[in-house]
Formats: structure tokens, C-alpha cells, sequence
């Protein structure tokens, strides 16, 4: 929760609720500083620890459009190198937007473990 979010997210807006493992489910909800409200949710479907998470996605406002996110950890020197892939998009604009998402969090992941 120190990282994740759009970088115009509302600090303590952000609400996680999680159930690590393979049949578990997960909500994450967040509000922007515009005041507009996002939750997100699915189910694990692998949890494989330090190595592999697989699970789906969908927003609260479009349980239709599931996807699937996969991340993979490997070791890298003195490091870890994650592989993360988010696939079965809707639509391109579905995958255009997740990737902008995606990108700005990770880019807050980024500096909180440098």
C-alpha cells in the first residue's frame, strides 16, 4: 500500500483487502483527488511464493471485462526481476489505459525500493 495507486490517487483513500491464495480474492479501491472513486477486484488462480502470482482483474464497474495478470519474480545479481504481463483486454483501449496504470505504479514502486 506504500506504492501502489495512480500518482493523483488521494493517500488515504487507498483500501486493500487480500486473500493470498490460489481460490482467494482480492478488492483494492482507491478515490483520485477529482473525487472520482475506482475498485478493482478478482481471484487468485496460482500463488507460487517469491515466484509467481497469476490472478484476474476487473473494475467494479465493468465485472465483464475480465482480464488476467500474471507476475513473475526471478533472481537477477543482487536484485529481483519481475515479469509482469496483463492479457485478455476487452478491448485496445482496455489495454492502452491498464498499460498507463500500470506503468505510473510501477514507476512509484520503482522509487520506493531504490
Amino acid at each position: 500500500m506504500q506504492w501502489f495507486g495512480p500518482p493523483n490517487m488521494t493517500p488515504a483513500t487507498l483500501s486493500a483487502e487480500l486473500d493470498v491464495r490460489a481460490g482467494g480474492s482480492f478488492r483494492i479501491s482507491f478515490t483520485r483527488d477529482d473525487g472520482e472513486y475506482f475498485e478493482a477486484g478478482g481471484i487468485y488462480r496460482e500463488v507460487v511464493p517469491n515466484e509467481r502470482l497469476v490472478f484476474t482483474w476487473a473494475w467494479h464497474s465493468t465485472p465483464e471485462r475480465e482480464s488476467l495478470v500474471t507476475i513473475t519474480l526471478k533472481p537477477d545479481n543482487a536484485g529481483t526481476l519481475m515479469v509482469f504481463r496483463h492479457a485478455q483486454f476487452f478491448d485496445e483501449a482496455a489495454r492502452d489505459n491498464h498499460q498507463r496504470g500500470w506503468t505510473s505504479f510501477f514507476d512509484k514502486l520503482d522509487a520506493f525500493v531504490v
